[in-house]
């Protein structure tokens, strides 16, 4: 007997435990006394006394079901009592004690006689507000994903139909669209490090200018952050004013320099100086293209400002006003300056496309698209694609073969490629990754390996493949 009621105690206190680290709180409603029990644990959580109440019929529930959930309530409570076994409902309620809103789970079990009449329920409370509250919060950020998106492909679509109607041929159409699409990308990057709160002009300039003309590009200015609008704005205009010093200006020579300064203006804005010194002498263009639009139209604009230029014998400069609404605080989460040197940044030169012939290339990337594109690419350059391989499984299993060098997405569908970097480190075979992760403090997984940021163009690849080859 004494055995009996130890474990029927040990029985008790695992429950009484179990409920405990659960947050739970039980109750027992005598439907035939229609009286219900409220136990302490219950109390803790929907803030009345412990003790007995009137059921009422189930109409004493509107202490604790917020009004507007009552009839939903009533019409579970009935269906239950007449038929179901079990139950389960959500409800609010405002607590009594707080006056707060609080999303409540209720659950249970109908005892009945043998003749199926109800006698009791016997249930559980659970008080789930955070999990409501972390839905929410989902959806709003799925919605702000989305509204994101739709923004940005807007823009890509604009960017494209403007590009295609100032050039003149495909070539030239793929090397500007191109061009402004990855400054694009670049401001997208800083921002996302930043939890779109806002990016730093010196990373701008830095993604943009680091690595196109290194000693011959150098910037200064206080630490300015802008909004996301204004600084996909500022890295356009920076981009277009770097092509144009490439191609025609300062960059255009060893002798030309850019420099890039920055101050803050007594209304809360900002004013940025382009200048170009030791390049050959410029002109004002001959026709308006594209870029002159962006640069005195569509960036004044974005950055609710002016723009000033002028084509000066000695050089372009370029003065860009920006009013105070293009600014914003500095973010809780500042990334580090981009590691321009880490990333290949490789265009095509006038010697030519890169040559890959009879090198053997492992493509892995999970985009069927991009694979195919990359595909194609490297087999013009006279490649030997192997693969591609789109899952962590299918790029393992292609290592076996002979393999020169390789092509690595740094995610596959939610899984590193880590392993496949491992081993072809481990055989000294050298890779690049073509990722669209902002990793600012170097390769992915920490390889040394260079990074060609997504989106590029395949004959970036080919260079940066060839370079790697031709350095073993």
């Amino acid at each position: 007997m004494m055995t009996r009621e130890l474990d029927h105690s040990s029985d008790r206190d695992r429950l009484e435990l179990a409920l405990q680290i659960a947050g739970l709180g039980e109750f027992d409603w005598d439907i035939e006394n229609d009286v219900v029990r409220v136990t302490e644990r219950l109390s803790a959580i929907i803030g009345l006394p412990p003790g007995e109440y009137p059921g009422e019929g189930g109409e004493g529930l509107r202490r604790i079901v917020h009004p507007d959930d009552m009839a939903a309530l009533r019409t579970d409570i009935a269906r239950l009592l007449r038929a179901a076994d079990v139950y389960e409902h959500r409800y609010r309620m405002i607590h009594p004690e707080t006056g707060a809103l609080h999303w409540m789970r209720a659950a249970g079990r109908v005892i009945r006689d043998g003749e199926g009449r109800a006698l009791r329920i016997l249930g559980i409370i659970e008080d789930v507000t955070a999990q409501h509250l972390e839905e929410d919060q989902r959806q709003q950020l799925m919605a702000e994903l989305d509204h994101r998106v739709k923004n940005v492909l807007a823009a890509v679509q604009a960017l494209a139909q403007q590009t295609a109607k100032r050039t003149t041929s495909l070539d030239a159409f793929l090397t500007n669209f191109n061009g402004r699409l990855k400054a694009m990308a670049s401001a997208n990057e800083l921002l996302t490090a930043a939890r779109w709160r806002g990016a730093a002009i010196d990373h701008l300039a830095s993604a943009e200018l680091g690595a196109l003309a290194p000693g011959q590009t150098s910037w200064e200015g206080p630490e300015l952050f802008l909004t996301p609008r204004a600084a996909n704005a500022l890295s356009l205009a920076l981009h277009e004013l770097a092509t144009n010093a490439v191609k025609f200006g300062a960059l255009s020579v060893e002798t030309g320099h850019v420099d890039l300064r920055w101050r803050t203006l007594r209304d809360g804005g900002f004013e940025l100086t382009w200048t170009e010194t030791g390049g050959p002498p410029v002109g004002a263009p001959p026709r308006r293209g594209f870029g002159s639009t962006l640069l005195e139209q569509v960036t004044p604009r974005e950055l609710n400002g002016a723009a000033e230029v002028e084509y000066r014998p000695a050089g372009v400069r370029v003065r860009l006003h920006a009013g105070p609404q293009a600014m914003a605080d500095r973010p809780e989460v500042v990334p580090d300056v981009p590691a321009a040197n880490r990333v290949t940044e490789t265009v095509a030169t006038a010697a030519g496309p890169a040559s890959l012939k009879g090198a053997r290339v492992l493509i892995v990337e999970d985009a069927v698209l991009l694979a195919l594109e990359l595909e194609t690419g490297l087999s013009e350059a006279g490649a030997e694609v192997v693969g591609p391989a789109y899952e962590l499984e299918e790029a393992m299993a292609l290592l076996d073969q002979p393999i020169d060098a390789a092509v690595l997405d740094a995610n596959l569908n939610g899984r590193s490629v880590t392993p496949v970097a491992e081993v072809l480190r481990q055989r000294k075979i050298p890779f690049v990754f073509a990722t669209g992760y902002g990793e600012t403090g170097g390769a992915p997984g920490g390889f040394d390996a260079p990074i060609i940021r997504k989106p590029y163009d395949v004959t970036q690849v080919a260079s940066a493949v060839a370079e790697i080859l031709a350095s073993r």
